[in-house]
C-alpha cells in the first residue's frame, strides 16, 4: 500500500564543485527576489514613481530579508547553539580552507525573522529618503507573498519543513527524511501564498485609488500569517523544544503579526509615515 504514495528524493544540490554547491533553495530564494523586483518595477512605472527609488529600496529589502531571516532562525529556533557559536550566524561555511571547508550557505532562515527584518529595513529606508512607510509596505506586500511562495518551493526541494503523517492520496514520502507518507505542507503553503499574491495584485489594480493607507499590508499580514498559523497544525515541529508547547514557535510568532494586520485593516488611514 505504501508504494501508492509519491516518493520524493530530489538531491537539494543542483551542482557541486569542490566545497561549493548551488542548491535549489538558493535558486528559488533568488528567483523570488528577482520576480518581486520586476513586478514592483511595473508598479512604480504604473504610478510614475522614479525607478531610482525602487533601486535604493531593493538594497534595503534584500539586506533586511537576509539579516532578519538568519537572525530569526538563530534566535527563535536554535538560540542555545548559536549563542555558543555566534560566528556561525554570519559565516555561510564550515571548516578550514584546504582541509574540511564546505560552503553551506544560510540554510537556517526563518520567515518571521525575515518579515521583521524587512519591516525594519523599510522603516530605515523611509526615514532616510522621506517616503511614506505604509505606502511602501502596501506595495511590498504584493511581491512578498510571491517571494514566500518561492521560498516554500525551495523548502520542498530540500525535503524540509515537512508535514505530519497522513494517508491522503496525495501524501508524499520524503525518502531523505524517513519512510512515512506525509502532508506536502510546503506545497500547501506555496499554493496559499500564490493565491494571496494573485488576490493582492488584483485588488491593487482594481481598487488602488480607493484603498486606504495600510490596507494592502494589513490584508497581507492577516492572510499569510493566518495560513501559516493553521498549516502549522499539520506540520512537524522544527525543533525539539516545540514538542511540549501547545502552540509552536511559528504559531506564536504569527499571532502578533495577524493582530497588527487587523489593526491596520480597521484603523483606516493611520498617521504612521
Amino acid at each position: 500500500m505504501i508504494l501508492s504514495f509519491i516518493h520524493w528524493n530530489i538531491n537539494p544540490e543542483i551542482i557541486r564543485i569542490g566545497g561549493f554547491a548551488i542548491r535549489y533553495y538558493s535558486l528559488f530564494f533568488v528567483s523570488g527576489l528577482i520576480l518581486g523586483y520586476i513586478i514592483l518595477k511595473k508598479i512604480y512605472k504604473f504610478e510614475n514613481i522614479p525607478l531610482q527609488q525602487l533601486d535604493k529600496l531593493a538594497i534595503y529589502v534584500f539586506l533586511g530579508t537576509i539579516i532578519g531571516a538568519r537572525l530569526g532562525h538563530c534566535l527563535f529556533y536554535e538560540p542555545g547553539y548559536y549563542l555558543q557559536r555566534p560566528w556561525e550566524i554570519i559565516l555561510p561555511f564550515h571548516g578550514t580552507l584546504g582541509k574540511d571547508f564546505e560552503f553551506t550557505g544560510y540554510q537556517g532562515l526563518a520567515s518571521h525573522g525575515g518579515a521583521i527584518g524587512v519591516f525594519l529595513a523599510v522603516y530605515l529606508y523611509t526615514r532616510k529618503y522621506k517616503q511614506h512607510l505604509l505606502w511602501v509596505l502596501d506595495r511590498l506586500a504584493i511581491v512578498a507573498a510571491l517571494a514566500s511562495c518561492c521560498i516554500r518551493l525551495g523548502n520542498f526541494m530540500n525535503s524540509e519543513i515537512i508535514g505530519s503523517a497522513s494517508s491522503v492520496p496525495w501524501a508524499i514520502i520524503f525518502d531523505r527524511v524517513d519512510n512515512i507518507p506525509r502532508h506536502p505542507a510546503q506545497l500547501y503553503e506555496a499554493l496559499s501564498y500564490l493565491i494571496i499574491f494573485g488576490s493582492l495584485l488584483i485588488i491593487y489594480f482594481k481598487k488602488k485609488e480607493k484603498l486606504k493607507s495600510g490596507f494592502m499590508f494589513g490584508i497581507f499580514l492577516i492572510a499569510l500569517f493566518s495560513m501559516r498559523f493553521l498549516l502549522e497544525f499539520i506540520k512537524e515541529n522544527q525543533v525539539g523544544f516545540e514538542n511540549n508547547m501547545a502552540l509552536n514557535m511559528g504559531q506564536l510568532l504569527s499571532i502578533p503579526l495577524i493582530l497588527i494586520g487587523i489593526f491596520l485593516l480597521f484603523k483606516g488611514k493611520t498617521t504612521i509615515q
